[in-house]
C-alpha cells in the first residue's frame, strides 16, 4: 500500500479530495465492512484515517522507489554485515493518470474482535454483544459510553462520524477532550444530543441495566482507576430519571450546520446518508451493505 489516508489528502487542495473520488472510495469501505460484518463476522473497532490505507497508482512508483532508494544514505552494521538504508514512506508525487487505480482498504486489525468463535471470549455477552471500551475518542458510539454492549453497529457509528474527516479534513465532534486533554465522556455525549436530540428511554434504561454486572476482568482507564464496568471507566451515570446531569454543557449546533465543505446541492444528501449511521439505537443503524445503495454515492 502506498500510505495512510491522512497522507494522501495532503495532495490535493485543502486537503479535500475531490467528491466524485470520495464517493467511490466511501463505496469501496462499504463494501469492505460489509465484508468484515457478514463473512468475517469481525468488528473493527479502530475505523481512523492511519487505518485507512491507499494502494499505489501504478506499478512503477514501486519500482522507482527501490532504485532511489538505493542511492540513499546507508549504513553497514558491524556485527552482521548488512546493508541499512534510511527509512521514509515518501514514495514521490502522484501519477494523476494512475489514481482511478487507487483503492483505499481498511487496516490494522490489532483491536478487532470476532464473534462467531465457539467458545466465549472474556468480555463478550452470550457471544452476541463486546463489553469493553473500545473506538478511537472522536468516533466512539453511544452504546459504548453508556456500557450498553456493542456489535457490528459500533463501526457504522464510527464510519459515519469518519465521514466529516473524508470528506472535510475535519472532526464532527468538537468537545470530545477536557481543557486538560483528557477524554470526556460527559461533553462528548453532551455534543451528541445537540446534533441528534436525546437518547430514547429505551438505550438508558439498558445502561442502567447492564451497570449492574462487572466485566470478567477490570480495566485501568486514563487515570489509571481500575475499573468493573463502563459506567466507572467513563465517569458515568450521565442520566438521572432519563435526563442528562450536565444540560448546560449542551453545546448549541445543529447537525445541519455540520458540514460547510459540501456545496449545497450535495450536503442535504450527505445529511441523510450520515443519518442512515448516526442514530443513537445500534438497531436502527444501516448495515454496510444497505448503506451502499445510499443515493448519496451515486455518481452525476
Amino acid at each position: 500500500m502506498r500510505e495512510p489516508f491522512w497522507i494522501y489528502q495532503r495532495r490535493f487542495v485543502d486537503r479535500k479530495v475531490p467528491l466524485p473520488i470520495a464517493k467511490v472510495y466511501i463505496y469501496f469501505l462499504l463494501v469492505g465492512l460489509d465484508y468484515l460484518h457478514s463473512e468475517c463476522r469481525v468488528v473493527h473497532s479502530d475505523l481512523k484515517l492511519g487505518n485507512i490505507l491507499v494502494s499505489f497508482e501504478n506499478e512503477k512508483v514501486l519500482t522507482n522507489f527501490i532504485k532511489r532508494q538505493q542511492q540513499m544514505q546507508y549504513k553497514v552494521d558491524r556485527e552482521s554485515g548488512r546493508t541499512i538504508y534510511r527509512c521514509h514512506n515518501d514514495f514521490g508525487p502522484l501519477d494523476v493518470q494512475g489514481i482511478k487505480n487507487m483503492i483505499p482498504k481498511i487496516a490494522d486489525f490489532g483491536v478487532a474482535t470476532i464473534f462467531d468463535r465457539p467458545d466465549t471470549q472474556d468480555g463478550m455477552v452470550g457471544e452476541q454483544l463486546g463489553v469493553y471500551p473500545i473506538q478511537p475518542d472522536f468516533y466512539r458510539a453511544p452504546e459504548v459510553i453508556l456500557g450498553c454492549g456493542w456489535d457490528f453497529k459500533a463501526d457504522i457509528w464510527n464510519f459515519g462520524v469518519l465521514l466529516w474527516n473524508i470528506l472535510g479534513n475535519k472532526e464532527l465532534f468538537q468537545q470530545v477532550y477536557d481543557a486538560d486533554g483528557k477524554y470526556d465522556a460527559k461533553g462528548h455525549l453532551a455534543e451528541m444530543i445537540a446534533l441528534l436530540g436525546p437518547p430514547p428511554k429505551a438505550l438508558l434504561e439498558k445502561s442502567k441495566a447492564m451497570s449492574k454486572y462487572n466485566w470478567p476482568q477490570p480495566v485501568r482507564n486514563a487515570t489509571g482507576k481500575l475499573c468493573n464496568n463502563a459506567q466507572e471507566f467513563f465517569g458515568g451515570p450521565f442520566f438521572n430519571a432519563d435526563e442528562f446531569c450536565y444540560n448546560g454543557s449542551i453545546p448549541s449546533r445543529s447537525l445541519d450546520d455540520t458540514a460547510p465543505f459540501l456545496e449545497e446541492k450535495d450536503r442535504e444528501g450527505f445529511l441523510s446518508f450520515v443519518r442512515e449511521m448516526l442514530n443513537w439505537l445500534p438497531e436502527k443503524r444501516k448495515t454496510a451493505r444497505e448503506l451502499m445503495d445510499h443515493r448519496f454515492l451515486k455518481l452525476e
